[in-house]
């Protein structure tokens, strides 16, 4: 039976003033004026009072200049005070924040400068070039921030630009709404981007954000402060902006997630808490030995997913590991504690959660067996509201009442959830499903290895052969020939690579996602290397 847990009201959907942006930073402030709230690192601190007093004026530019409650608005800006600022003023207008991730560029910033309905865009200086590039699409009015030094815009055909300059004061009637925010309100538009095709906007309430991220964390308190090392243009770290304002707790910020400086800010903020990649993991691991690796206030880590090296981290810095399983469509549906780190563990469903591993035709499957992850929440609003104005993608993602993940899952026999692999990813060689997770994680171990792609590519007997696509560290060269013998003493012989090549760079999405159709499309080239031409026999394990 799919997997569910009943132990509060799921069906309860939280007040305005527990999960609305705008009466949770008022309370806030009202409740621990003085506390911290953001250290933007390095640099300057706000309290929760002084961060409603910013957020209030760069509220009453906004409304100034157009921004109605129901509005999308588009920011286009990394990590640091104008972005926060900007996300938490239109919400507080009751206005649909619409982030952009600083990549975007071409073909698929021009889709999202229309299909977002935005008049308005709030950007930061050293991106404009970039629009005087495609058009406008729905976009009529700029406003710019960043230090006028960053990068003096030019005029772009079309659009309307100013500095975005917040006023010395407010007077209380500038911010009046027209109606209250509600919970089901539209919050976000979160432009996911495929891997092919356009991206699609993904309609989020409060309720789900809350439910995403506050809910979730009952690990995390008022005294945590927790580390935003990700861009918050993307679900992942906003969610844990939105579980430390909830809590009446703290972030630290930086502008990028960097392995040289990330010790030190986290030092330097007092940071408890920290989300991470699974490959950040990995980067901070590849990093040289440091007298001080247990020397930081850092106590929970939040790794997604769990690889092969997730419990060497725990072991080396002194933290205790968590991890969820989330997806910008979802709510974090699982999610497990410390304990054992295993590889792919995504945890046992949330309270107000049902999860299955399906078939092809949504019928469970038994324990043990690989399936899609289908996901349905018993509390209203929870889940996306939908793909924005493509009503024929929703229906298909949510096919007889289930969110279809696209992810490949087992349930082991305990009741506990490991993602496999995407399912477009699995590898199917001389009879043998191969995760591309499992494989990656693998090579990853490897100490030359910063990134590590496997793909299927096409046998000259049937099913696949695998490839491996790799980057070395930096100063580290990489031996095709030893790293094959390196994964033969891991993985069981049908998972080793045939072919392995060594690149600078894998190509990626303006969001940072792997492009694995790619490298599958450019297949075996030139530079790549052949163990069988390299007359390299793998021994198989074989009973007597």
């Amino acid at each position: 039976m799919a997997s569910n847990s009943q132990d509060r009201n799921p069906a309860q959907v939280p007040e305005p003033a527990t999960c609305v942006l705008r009466y949770m930073l008022e309370r806030q402030a009202a409740t621990v004026p003085e506390r911290r709230f953001v250290q933007f690192w390095p640099g300057s601190t706000w309290t929760y009072a002084e961060t409603l007093h910013r957020v209030r004026l760069r509220a009453a530019a906004l409304a100034a200049a157009g921004v109605r409650q129901g509005d999308h608005v588009l920011c286009w800006m990394g990590n640091g005070p104008d972005l926060l600022l900007s996300w938490f003023a239109i919400n507080y207008l009751g206005a649909v924040y619409v982030p952009l991730n600083t990549a975007a560029r071409g073909r698929p910033l021009e889709y999202v400068l229309d299909d977002a309905d935005a008049a308005l865009m709030i950007a930061h200086r050293a991106l404009v070039p970039r629009l005087a590039e495609v058009k406008p699409g729905k976009v009529r009015r700029v406003l710019l921030v960043g230090e006028a030094g960053d990068t003096e815009h030019s005029a772009v055909e079309g659009l309307e630009m100013a500095a975005l300059e917040d006023p010395a004061s407010v007077p209380d009637t500038a911010l009046a709404l027209d109606q209250p925010i509600e919970p089901w309100d539209t919050q976000a538009i979160m432009y996911t981007s495929g891997t092919t095709g356009n991206a699609k906007g993904v309609l989020s309430s409060y309720v789900q954000l809350y439910t995403m991220g506050p809910d979730a964390f009952d690990c995390i308190g008022p005294d945590d402060c927790c580390m935003i090392c990700g861009p918050i243009f993307h679900c992942g770290s906003t969610l844990y902006v939105y579980a430390m304002l909830a809590c009446g707790g703290s972030i630290g910020m930086v502008r990028e997630f960097r392995t040289t400086d990330f010790w030190d800010a986290i030092r330097d903020t007092g940071s408890t808490v920290v989300l991470l990649l699974g490959v950040m993991a990995t980067f901070l691991l590849k990093q040289p030995p440091d007298p001080r690796d247990r020397e930081h206030p850092l106590q929970k880590a939040f790794i997604v997913p769990f690889g092969e090296d997730a419990a060497t981290f725990r072991d080396r810095f002194g933290v205790a590991l968590h991890t969820v399983y989330n997806m910008t469509e979802i709510a974090s549906p699982l999610s497990a504690g410390p304990g054992i780190a295993e590889p792919g563990l995504a945890g046992t469903p949330r309270p107000w959660f049902e999860v299955k591993v399906a078939d092809s035709e949504d019928r469970e499957r038994p324990r043990g067996e690989v399936g899609e992850l289908l996901v349905r929440a018993n509390r209203p609003w929870a889940l996306m509201k939908g793909y924005y104005k493509n009503p024929e993608a929703t229906l298909a993602a949510m096919r007889n009442g289930w969110f279809h993940t696209g992810d490949a899952f087992r349930q082991a026999p305990d009741g506990r959830f490991f993602f496999v692999d995407r399912i477009k990813d699995v590898i199917r060689r001389r009879g043998e499903n191969i995760s591309s997770f499992a494989l990656e994680s693998e090579i990853l171990a490897h100490p030359h290895v910063r990134e590590a792609v496997a793909v299927a590519v096409p046998s000259a007997d049937s099913e696949d052969e695998v490839l491996a696509v790799v980057t070395p560290v930096a100063g580290g060269m990489i031996d095709p020939a030893e790293l094959t013998a390196f994964l033969a003493g891991r993985v069981p012989h049908y998972m080793v690579p045939r072919f392995v090549r060594v690149v600078a760079d894998l190509p990626k999405t303006a969001s940072g996602k792997l492009q694995k159709h790619v490298l599958r499309s450019e297949g075996v080239t030139v530079d790549t290397f052949d163990r069988d031409a390299a007359g390299i026999r793998l021994k198989r394990e074989r009973l007597a």
